[in-house]
């Protein structure tokens, strides 16, 4: 029996029961899920840049794993910190799903001037500002049914598209953002298991649902966010694909809070450290940082 710290959202205990069940499938024994508060699931109406940003659906769940309440944690893969703890391996990254950014209630090219959007998400409204800069934000918080009963109250909200894959949540209208449209989260779309680093047995276990294609495209795009200085608070993005041949393919963006610069940098290699490290550095030296001061 594996223990598995997880958040108690319905989309946080359907990643965990898939991960049960891509380990039932390697042949590994049954797993129980651990279901840990955290400071994101219980202050639903603060934005999430005021409790510390990246970490507050994470922190906790890790420490679950830390004290020994749980063998392994499930996480999205985008809210972890660039930092793994100390004491913690990131031990798999199954087979992402879709990475992309989707708006719900109406189509981007069909917003009215001035349209109200809501996201809790400062990347989305800064790269929305800046294909539109008429559109007007508002915050939304919440688990994924809270946010889509509160979707009527304006033109459209913006979530992962695998959120709504991952639930069979079919809204009557829902409008799925090309990368280069919309640059996605670190992370998006994948799950990221950890497991204390001194569990050999739990580590093993943990390898046999490995996606490797995937393991590398993550692994780029959090080191372009460690590079850029970990969990810094100014609207960021990466995306990063894996051709056949295992070379990477990585986009980074950062942007000024407003939406009024918006910076891209492409490059491709095979080590996914590196690249993601050059491409931050490369974004580094532009001006956006002072821009978004």
């Amino acid at each position: 029996m594996l223990r598995a710290a997880t958040r108690g959202s319905a989309l946080a205990r359907w990643q965990t029961d898939h991960v049960a069940g891509l380990l039932a499938g390697a042949g590994a024994g049954p797993v129980e899920a651990v279901v840990v508060s955290t400071i994101g699931d219980r202050r639903t109406e603060a934005p999430i840049g005021s409790m510390g940003g990246k970490g507050v659906f994470a922190v906790e769940v890790q420490a679950a794993v830390l004290d020994g309440r749980a063998d392994i944690a499930v996480h999205s893969a985008k809210d972890l910190p660039a930092r793994t703890p100390d004491g913690l391996a990131l031990a798999a990254v199954p087979a992402r799903a879709d990475p992309r950014d989707a708006l719900v209630g109406c189509a981007l090219a069909d917003l009215a001037p001035s349209a109200r959007v809501a996201t809790g998400s400062a990347r989305r409204r800064a790269q929305l500002a800046w294909l539109r800069p008429d559109l007007i934000f508002a915050e939304l918080r919440g688990n994924i049914d809270t946010r889509l009963a509160k979707a009527a109250g304006f033109d459209a909200i913006v979530m992962a598209a695998a959120a709504l894959d991952r639930l069979g949540l079919a809204p009557a209208v829902v409008d799925v953002l090309d990368p280069s449209v919309m640059l996605p989260q670190v992370g998006q779309g994948a799950l990221a298991v950890e497991c204390r680093a001194d569990d050999s047995s739990t580590l093993e276990a943990l390898a046999a649902v490995e996606h490797r294609a995937s393991r590398l495209a993550v692994n780029a795009e959090r080191a372009f966010l460690f590079e850029l200085g970990g969990d810094c608070t100014v609207p960021a993005g990466a995306h990063a694909t894996v051709g056949a041949d295992g070379r990477i393919d990585l986009t980074g963006l950062v942007a000024s809070p407003d939406g009024r610069a918006v910076v891209r940098e492409r490059q491709a290699g095979a080590d996914p450290l590196a690249l993601g490290r050059s491409v931050a550095r490369r974004l580094l030296e532009t001006r956006i940082f002072r821009v978004g001061e």
